[in-house]
Formats: C-alpha cells, structure tokens, sequence
C-alpha cells in the first residue's frame, strides 16, 4: 500500500537530506512530497493523502503545531514527526502533548528519525526492529513466559517501560514505551557500547561473571540498565524508581527478574555464556631438577692439572716477601742509579774501564 510522506522545512538543504535519508530505504511504497512553507504545505495536502507529515517547528508564517492541526483537519490518521533548533524540555513537551509521533533535534539522527517512519507508517522495520523473536527459535510458549515476566514486573513496579535487548543493540522483548520513543536507537545502542565496557572492565578485573548496575536518575524517565547474561541486559524506564527509598526494592525486583528471565531464556536454548571468558590458566612451573647439588660439586675429585699445582704449592721454597722487605730492595737497587740518564754511577764507570787505574 502506497503511504505518502509530506517534508516541510524552509530551508532547501533540510529537505534534501530528509529526501535522500528516506530513499536509502529502498521502499517503492514510499512517495516523498515537499514544501517550504506551511502555506505550501497545505496546498500539498489538497492534492494528496498524507500519512506522515515531517516538519519543523519553526515556519514561516504558521508554526509546524498550527500546520499539523490544519493537515489533521483534512487526514485525521496522519502521523506527525517535529524537527526543531530547540533543545528546552519545555518545548520539547508540548509539542509532545499535541500528539506528535516523535521529535528530533538538529542535526537530525539518521537511524531513529528512519525507525521513526517505519513505526509511524506501520512498515516491516529494518533499521530496528521493536520486538524481534530470538534468533534461531519461533515464538513459542517460552517466548510468551519471557514477555508475561517483564509485563508483571512493570505491573507491580508501575514502570513505563521494559526491554529485554541483546548485544547488538536490538529488542527481544519488550512492554510498554518510553516518555519520547523519538530516540530509542540511540539510547540502546548507547546502553548496549555501555553493556559492552562492563565486560571488558569485569574481564580485567577477572570477574567470573559480569555485575555492574547503572542508574540513570531523573530526566523524562529513571532508567535502570543491567546484565542479564554477556549477551543480554535489561532496560527499565519509568518514574521515581530511582528515588532513594524506592531505589533498593527496584534493584531487588529487578535481580529476581534476571534470575527468571535467565531460566526462560535457557529453556529456549539461547541464553548465550553466563560466565565471562577468562584468560587460560598458567601452566604450572616446570620443576627442574639440577643435574649436580651444590654438596656434590664440592666432593667432585679436581682436575689432574689443579691436583698437580695444589701438590707443588707446599714444596715452593720461595716464600712471599713482605710488602716493607720489597721497598727496601727498590729502594736500594735504584739508589745506586743516577735519576740523570746522563750520569752514570762510578760502579758502572769502573766496569766500563772509564776510571784510570782500573781494570
């Protein structure tokens, strides 16, 4: 079935990104129609059927709020999608209160804004899908215990909503919906890099298995994300559960609801390692054994060369002089020399036959 998809936005560029976004859907039921102004908008959607209007806030002339009540006038069905410069809560609620499908800020986050008009215009979902059956298993009576295990824990916790998510970013299970869905890709896919430092923390920290709890308090919802198995975790998103006296009873219910939904998942043959991979075990220390102890060398007979010194040594009759016997022999030897190498001594003139008289 042809839907049709209104893009209003005054500034040409905007329009061509929302055109060109849309197309990477490959979707030949998607007919894409634009106008820069609201007045335009509305002559637009005279000639058409509009399913999905995607417009910004901010217009020339009529405001997107006043566009979409107009165009709601004529299609009552039609899904409305916001995009806005305005960052306040404030803004952001009413334009939540008038009924708007979802809301993006500028720049505008590609993989929510295309999940945002697969929901709003009820296609199969590509970019993510809300509720996918685990891989490898039809759904069946286990499934069913999964999804009636988180609809009873948002019942008794009164919680707006309940993901069970695995490690590529992707929904198994879920009940209810957020305050703002606008940016359910993103926030999953933020938790789900989150999900995955904890593992790599715990690893270096040699957990056997993964414990780590985070708490997100206030905003449009308390949001509170932990592990089920390395390959699963579960998001909980409502009001006041993280206020301090609610706080401890939330966490004790919700790790009751991971020992649950781990015994489900196990029954359905998909619970993924519930143990961390650790690093292997050292080998344990080779024990060598010398091939000669220390007392061993000392017994060893010696070599005949060092027998033959050791017994020539007592039989020596020169015995080591003294180091006062050696400087006294200097001392006399080079007194008789002239420190002059021009000078001889008269002993060495008599042996050279230099003195008369002498022989």
């Amino acid at each position: 079935m042809i839907r049709n998809i209104l893009l209003v936005d005054d500034q040409r560029d905007i329009l061509r990104l929302l055109r060109s976004t849309l197309e990477t859907l490959k979707n030949e039921d998607i007919k894409i129609y634009e106008a820069q102004s609201g007045e335009e908008a509305l002559i637009e959607s005279t000639r058409h059927k509009i399913d999905m209007l995607v417009s910004d806030y901010k217009l020339p002339g009529m405001s997107g709020v006043e566009l979409m009540h107009k165009v709601r006038a004529r299609h009552t069905d039609v899904k409305v999608i916001f995009i806005t410069g305005m960052t306040d809560r404030k803004t952001r609620d009413e334009m939540l209160n008038t009924g708007a499908f979802a809301i993006f800020d500028k720049p505008i986050p590609i993989a929510d804004f295309l999940d945002s008009v697969e929901r709003g215009l009820g296609f199969v979902q590509t970019i993510f899908p809300p509720e996918n059956a685990l891989p490898g298993k039809e759904e069946g009576p286990h499934h069913a215990r999964l999804s009636d295990l988180l609809a009873n824990f948002r019942q008794d916790f009164k919680a707006d909503a309940l993901f069970l998510l695995n490690e590529r970013g992707l929904i198994n299970a879920r009940t209810g919906s957020l305050h703002d869905p606008s940016m359910e890709v993103s926030l999953i896919s933020t938790l789900m890099a989150i999900h995955n430092t904890s593992l790599k923390v715990a690893r270096h920290n040699h957990q056997e298995s993964i414990e780590s709890y985070h708490v997100f308090n206030g905003g449009d919802h308390d949001l509170l994300f932990i592990p089920v198995t390395p390959i699963y975790a579960l998001l909980v998103a409502g009001r006041g559960l993280a206020d301090d006296e609610q706080l401890l009873d939330t966490m004790r219910g919700l790790m009751s609801l991971r020992a649950q939904v781990i015994k489900a998942l196990d029954l359905m043959g998909v619970t993924g390692e519930l143990k961390l991979r650790t690093a292997p075990a050292a080998a344990p220390p080779v024990s060598v054994t010398p091939k000669k102890t220390t007392d061993q060398l000392a017994k060893a007979a010696p070599a005949p060369e060092m027998e033959a010194l050791l017994k020539k040594a007592p039989d020596e009759k020169e015995k080591a002089k003294s180091a006062d016997e050696f400087w006294d022999e200097a001392a006399h030897d080079l007194g008789k020399k002239s420190t002059n190498p021009e000078v001889i001594s008269l002993e060495e003139a008599k042996k050279l036959g230099l003195i008369p008289g002498e022989k």
